[in-house]
């Protein structure tokens, strides 16, 4: 019988601009409780990583649990794990900010604890293979990676229960494969299921396992505090590991002490890839259903194996092709990144942007994550505390470039106080309006888009209502909210100003729930650059449709203090009789809105249903402002304003 060396790791994390009661929450009742309970029972050494939003706020707030940590880290009895420290999707970044993401939580870590951190705790398991060099430069000797990484390299189960190396630009760096199958069992299966897997390991020969996974479900995800405290899931895991222990069949090890101790595996070259769930969640809804539809085909059981591996899905880089709000926010990052270094990287300004590098507001799975209003609204709010440190006192200028890598360029406007992305192949939307003093950008609304996860939940709804094939297991039990049929859609990503020609007989709430047709419409049409004119107090931009020239003028002005005007002017006599030109404004809060001549208003709230960890749920992304003129009229003009709205002025309070 092999002794299996077992690393066990958690990871506590917490996002930017998570509420300050999730935090201390999640401190009090799970992570606290969890270490307490391994610490008093002698069930180390483990690996440990904090990530950087939660190590922050510890620091602001707590003392007793990172005493803990200090005492446990001291005594070698724990092994701090690195990161990004602001939990960056590493391979989404510039090489330059990787590397300093790291830095600053080797550095982070050395500060508080007196550590050196030389192992990394990769952010979602998404890995590329030029990370390798970069994880180098920054000082990382091993990483902690799934094991189905190496299934889909074509390795068998048998072979991953040792060490490994890779490299990129001939920089070496080992790899530890975590055990997909420990993360299912631990806490989720009675510990003796644990136990007779880690002897199994022990019978074939197999010298190491390795756990590392999220500490949130020792307690924080649904339903797993009774099971793992009330239940008494916990104590007896430890007590059934200390056992194994005594016996001589498994040696609780940090990962350091693994890689000494174990022979290396050989050499192993990963694809780009991440856990089975993300490649599921990355794809768009059609192809995900499609995926869905094969895994049930194939079952449970290979899916779980190296045929598994090779079923897969999209990339995490694929939900910013999914969702263009996530896109918009990625490249805005970028380019002030770029921006932060050539004015000499302030460090406030370096630090805004690292914290917008947080990964959880870019994309969605099964935690709201990108549909977490206030998740968007941190990064955004870092970006712009960035730009306003970066443009102090800049006078208002403009740069036609491709903002967003689609191929299609875009008009960047901003001042000191402000910053706008106009996007002529939108038909002029403006996709961005950055208030600096507010710190918000006022169009970061959702739109609202088809899940794979609502199809999924309106076929069991049918299912559990028909008598003659609904069965037991026929209704998700997750499910939440109640969903039988697909909620409302936008067609085209939200904006401000989207413009179209609407029907008199189309009524409000057929126009809120998205169900409608236009009777002319310019939300994605292509618009020419007229001319664009930039003046010490402002920059005008002219517009006019590449070939639907009914809308004759779109005029865009923009104030150096963010203030803005939009004019119109259309043919009339080119349009159905007795209908409406419109234009509607996303907004995440109101602004004040001046029309000349007045207009109709119609006002919705727009709202999403998405999947949590508690189910389905509705949760309202934004205000969508609609002005509505007679056609006969010709021309309309709309005024936003950054400042509070003057006697007369139409405003939402």
């Amino acid at each position: 019988m092999q002794t299996v060396r077992f690393v066990f790791g958690v990871h506590n994390h917490q996002p930017v601009g998570n509420f300050d009661h999730v935090f201390r929450d999640h401190v009090n009742e799970v992570y606290l409780p969890f270490l307490s309970a391994l610490a008093e029972r002698d069930f180390l050494p483990i690996a440990l990583h904090i990530s950087g939003p939660l190590l922050e706020w510890l620091d602001r707030h707590d003392n007793a649990y990172l005493d803990l940590v200090g005492r446990l880290a001291a005594d070698g009895r724990l092994e701090l794990l690195a990161s990004g420290l602001y939990e960056p999707i590493l391979a989404s970044l510039p090489n330059i900010d990787r590397i300093e993401q790291v830095e600053w939580m080797r550095d982070a870590l050395k500060s508080r604890f007196g550590v050196e951190a030389t192992g990394l705790w990769l952010t979602e398991r998404v890995w590329e293979p030029a990370l390798a060099a970069d994880l180098v430069d920054a000082h990382v000797e091993y990483l902690l990676i799934d094991d189905r990484h190496f299934y889909a390299s074509g390795f068998e189960p048998g072979q991953l229960h040792w060490p490994f190396r890779t490299e990129s630009n001939c920089k070496p760096l080992t790899l530890l494969p975590i055990d997909e199958r420990l993360r299912y069992l631990v806490p989720f299966q009675p510990p003796s299921a644990t136990a007779e897997y880690l002897r199994g390991l022990g019978a074939n020969g197999a010298p190491l396992a390795v756990l590392a996974d999220d500490g949130e479900k020792f307690g924080g995800w649904p339903g797993t505090r009774e099971w793992v405290y009330e239940r008494g899931w916990l104590v007896s895991f430890i007590e059934t590991m200390q056992q194994l222990v005594a016996s001589g069949e498994v040696k609780l090890v940090t990962p350091s002490q693994a890689i000494r101790e174990v022979e290396s595996g050989g050499l192993a070259y990963l694809p780009t890839t991440s856990y089975r769930e993300m490649e599921e969640w990355s794809l768009p809804a059609t192809a995900a259903m499609r995926l869905h539809r094969l895994i049930a085909e194939l079952g449970d059981e290979r899916m779980h194996g190296p045929e598994g591996a090779i079923v897969r899905g999209g990339h995490w880089r694929h939900f910013l092709v999914k969702y263009s709000e996530a896109n918009r926010m990625h490249k805005k990052m970028c380019c002030l990144s770029k921006l932060c270094r050539e004015r000499g990287n302030p460090p406030d300004a370096r630090r805004e942007i690292g914290r917008a590098q947080c990964n959880d507001a870019y994309w969605h799975g099964v935690f709201g994550g990108l549909y977490l209003p206030h998740l968007r609204e941190a990064v955004w709010g870092h970006l712009a505390r960035a730009e306003a440190i970066l443009r102090d006192h800049e006078p208002i200028q403009y740069r036609a470039y491709d903002l967003d890598g689609d191929g299609h360029e875009e008009i960047s406007i901003h001042s000191g106080r402000f910053a706008a992305i106009v996007s002529p192949r939108r038909g002029g939307a403006v996709e961005e309006y950055t208030l600096f003093d507010s710190h918000t950008n006022f169009a970061n609304v959702l739109t609202r888009t088809i899940e794979a996860y609502h199809w999924i939940a309106v076929e069991s709804a049918a299912l559990a209502a028909d008598p003659n094939r609904a069965t037991q297991n026929s209704r998700e039990p997750e499910l939440g909210l109640a969903v039988t049929e697909m909620p409302p859609q936008d067609r085209h990503p939200r904006a401000l100003f989207m413009d179209r020609v609407l029907s008199a007989d189309l009524r409000e709430d057929t126009y809120a729930g998205g169900r409608f047709e236009s009777l002319a419409g310019w939300e994605a049409a292509r618009f020419l650059v007229d001319g664009i004119t930039a003046e010490p107090d402002h920059v005008r931009v002219r517009l006019v449709p590449a070939d639907d020239r009914r809308l004759a003028l779109k005029e865009l002005t923009f104030a150096d203090d963010g203030t803005l005007t939009v004019r119109y002017e259309w043919r009339p006599h080119e349009l159905p009789d007795a209908s409406w030109f419109t234009t509607e404004i996303s907004v995440v809060r109101a602004l004040a809105v001046e029309t000349e001549p007045a207009a109709e208003r119609w006002q919705h709230a727009i709202a999403t249903v998405a999947k949590s960890e508690r189910g389905l749920e509705e949760t309202v992304q934004g205000l969508s402002l609609t002005f509505r003129w007679p056609v006969s009229l010709g021309a309309a003009t709309v005024r936003l304003a950054p400042h509070v709205p003057t006697s007369g002025s139409e405003a939402e309070k």
